[in-house]
């Protein structure tokens, strides 16, 4: 699951730079980690978008509002899906904001025009999402409002990589290593929202978009529980359009290796007032809806499970 080979591996520290010591004292805590007792079962929601802990010196560099740097964050979804851990699930969830770094990239995809001064070589300054303006470090949020007054200096980027991104994902891997050895299988549900005007764009009403990478990052029976129960709860749903899953949902997903991962966008406008960010009257029902579709994810990671031990067994008495 090596995507990005000709960059430092992304869960080590860059060397020549202290690892760990938070770039700002706000983020001491990067992330939540919620489990459900002492043994962990396959199935981990992460909510990397949610975080809404804006660190001050951050504000200071931003020429926006507080309010307007809060149109990239995913509000309130690390609560749509808190029940998780009463099923038996894990529940990791991103204090820090979109807007300040995004784990759902590679490690490096650095926009040149954002910094004083070289780039790393390693660093990708060319990928599409760079050239919108949303790399690892964004430079705009909402319609293309750009963040920053100024350039940000190259080590300050590179250390909020080092102490927010690596930390995520080091935890984040860890925690699918650890399904792995305890299940047989490990299945990640990444959790997001999208603002209600996406589909409309495309000209397509959807509540939720369910995101496999087109059918590569999980086994089919997820995607297919996941929609079904959407769908019998009165929901339009749709597959892997305009949301296929990123960064997260490609890496972490490889089925051959039992790592499987599916990625969830719901509609913002289904439980917030999107020019507040504010709870609409939908959430309570939409939260007590989302606890039958992780049930069902549940349920199934169970199934596939039993259906990788029966194969296993076939193959050892061939």
């Amino acid at each position: 699951m090596d995507h990005f080979k000709d960059s430092p591996d992304p869960f080590q520290p860059l060397a020549g730079m202290a690892q760990a010591s938070p770039c700002d004292p706000e983020l001491a805590v990067a992330f939540d980690v919620v489990r459900p007792g002492a043994s962990v079962g396959p199935v981990i929601f992460s909510s990397p978008h949610s975080g809404d802990v804006y660190p001050a010196a951050f504000l200071a560099l931003a020429q926006l509002d507080p309010l307007t740097l809060r149109r990239s964050e995913d509000a309130f979804v690390q609560e749509l899906f808190g029940a998780a851990p009463e099923l038996g699930a894990i529940l990791m969830s991103a204090r820090f904001p979109r807007a300040y770094l995004d784990v759902n990239r590679e490690p490096y995809e650095l926009d040149p025009r954002m910094f004083e001064g070289r780039l790393p070589d390693f660093a990708n300054t060319r990928s599409l999402r760079v050239a919108g303006g949303l790399g690892t470090i964004a430079r705009v949020v909402g319609d293309a409002k750009e963040i920053y007054a100024r350039r940000l200096s190259v080590e300050e980027g590179l250390a909020r990589i080092e102490s927010l991104y690596k930390p995520w994902h080091a935890a984040l891997r860890g925690l699918m290593q650890e399904a792995l050895r305890q299940n047989g299988a490990a299945v990640l549900v990444d959790c997001h929202s999208m603002p209600s005007n996406v589909t409309r764009a495309d000209r397509i009403k959807s509540d939720f978009v369910l995101g496999d990478r087109h059918g590569t990052s999980c086994h089919p029976a997820l995607m297919d529980a996941a929609e079904s129960r959407l769908r019998e709860l009165g929901y339009a749903v749709t597959r892997n359009k305009p949301y296929a899953g990123g960064f997260i949902t490609e890496h972490y997903g490889d089925p051959s290796a039992g790592w499987h991962a599916l990625q969830i966008e719901i509609n913002r406008g289904l439980y917030l007032h999107e020019a507040t960010l504010e709870r609409a009257p939908g959430f309570d029902e939409l939260q007590d809806d989302l606890r039958g579709v992780m049930q069902a994810l549940i349920d199934v990671a169970g199934d596939i499970l039993a259906e990788a031990g029966a194969a296993g067994r076939r193959l050892a008495a061939e």
